[in-house]
């Protein structure tokens, strides 16, 4: 599977963007999609999940209900809506792809996109 994100770029604080991650394969429907974010000098953190059957899961911390991941297995395509952003929403974000179920654990994700940055301006 191959994951490619777009849709990132500069926003003012307070808005909004659509990040999306196409994926290759027709097996994309067996798998869990999941978004990951990394800050400068951070680690790499858990956004969103989805599991291949549609449950979702986000980070309340950090996500507190302004993100909204979804998917259209016709388009083979996962996206992340994202509002009210701040400056700490400033980083590259990931999509990740597993089989079944989606978790919150970086390493339990098998392939990964190159990322697209998200720059917030106050």
């Amino acid at each position: 599977v191959q994951l490619v994100e777009s849709g990132g770029g500069l926003v003012q604080a307070g808005g909004s963007l659509r990040l999306s991650c196409a994926a290759s394969g027709r097996t994309f429907s067996s798998y869990a999609m999941g978004w990951f974010r990394q800050a400068p000098g951070k680690e790499r953190e858990f956004v969103a999940g989805m599991s291949r059957g549609g449950r979702t899961t986000y980070d309340a911390d950090s996500v507190k209900g302004r993100f909204t991941i979804s998917r259209d297995t016709a388009k083979n395509t996962v996206y992340l809506q994202s509002s009210r952003l701040t400056p700490e929403d400033t980083a590259v974000y990931f999509c990740a792809a597993r089989l079944w179920e989606a978790t919150r654990v970086e390493y339990e994700y098998t392939y990964w996109g190159q990322g697209t940055q998200v720059t917030v301006s106050s």
